[in-house]
């Protein structure tokens, strides 16, 4: 069926959307990088503005209110993904499913039944596995440490680290938080921006059946530029226009944005497309981005969380039967 192709498009590119969020930061700020990317996106659109109106005045205000949350969920958002591996960023990601049955139950009146409860169940236990992932690491790295460890030295003292006095007390390859103070604070940003997407694509579902997908695509990118240019002007965030402009992974990024989001649009306006179904298929980012943490970003814990996905993911499968 079409809808299921273009949902499963929309989560593969939204993977892949995170690799180049997080290269994008290597060359410029993360305010640079949200509003150039918001602003080539509305560009890329202008053509369509021949067929955007004609709404009724109600359904801007939903826009503008879509837009404000998308406008903080990107705050959040892309501040989670520069500061924390992209590939636990991935993980963390899948809660929106979580926000989503429960928005879904709340908001459409959606019947709780004993299935997605035991879905419910192992996406929240997939998560709280995460948390686990680096004490796993290092009891497993102390072990190889351990057998690795020349049998004629009298003692191979390991520390609260998992090292060996033996080895680096570095891993330069491991990626961590560069604020190791507001790790925390990372994780809760990742959590709100998984939140408030949910919320905005459960606006989506309404929405549609109201506006075209081109009308919905042009009028909350232009709503959400216009909040980024006021709280940039509001803060008084200095932008690096020449380079920004020159930082090709913004471009790349504006691109698979809109391509991503008018193909989901249009799933979620075919009558026949499922919300439990999409909502499983757009989880087809997260492989992209743990496997991205370990060939682009050299992240340790892969097989760990690759774990922790499958035990999210085989949740949304029982859920949303």
């Amino acid at each position: 069926m079409l809808w299921i192709g273009l949902t499963l498009f929309y989560g593969v590119v939204k993977g892949v959307r995170e690799i180049v969020k997080k290269k994008s930061f290597e060359k410029s700020t993360l305010m640079e990088v949200l509003f150039f990317y918001t602003l080539i996106g509305f560009v890329m659109l202008l053509p369509t503005v021949g067929s955007v109106g004609g709404m009724k005045p109600e359904l801007y205000g939903m826009v503008a209110l879509k837009s404000f949350i998308i406008f903080v969920a990107w705050l959040c958002g892309f501040k989670a993904v520069k500061e924390i591996p992209i590939s636990v960023y991935g993980v963390l990601d899948l809660s929106r499913v979580l926000f989503s049955t429960l928005l879904g139950v709340f908001v459409l009146h959606e019947t709780l039944q004993g299935n997605r409860i035991v879905g419910l169940v192992l996406v929240a236990a997939g998560l709280i596995a995460l948390r686990f992932e680096k004490p796993w690491r290092e009891k497993r790295e102390a072990k190889k440490a351990l057998a690795k460890a020349d049998p004629a030295q009298e003692t191979t003292e390991v520390d609260a680290e998992g090292k060996t006095d033996s080895e680096e007390t570095t891993h330069p390859e491991h990626v961590e938080p560069k604020e190791k103070g507001n790790a925390l604070l990372f994780i809760i940003m990742a959590f709100l921006s998984a939140l408030l997407n949910a919320m905005s694509g459960t606006m989506d579902k309404i929405l549609t059946k109201d506006v075209t997908p081109a009308q919905l695509q042009f009028w909350y990118m232009l709503f959400l530029l216009v909040m980024y240019a006021a709280y940039i002007l509001v803060t008084h965030t200095k932008l690096d226009v020449k380079r920004a402009m020159k930082n090709y992974w913004i471009w790349i990024l504006s691109i698979l944005f809109i391509f991503a989001d008018r193909a989901l649009f249009i799933a979620n306006e075919i009558p026949d497309s499922k919300v439990t179904v999409m909502t499983l298929l757009k989880q087809a980012g997260c492989i992209v981005t743990i496997l991205a943490g370990k060939f682009v970003f050299k992240e340790k814990g892969i097989g760990y969380k690759l774990c922790c996905a499958a035990v999210i993911i085989a949740g949304i499968v029982i859920g949303s039967k």
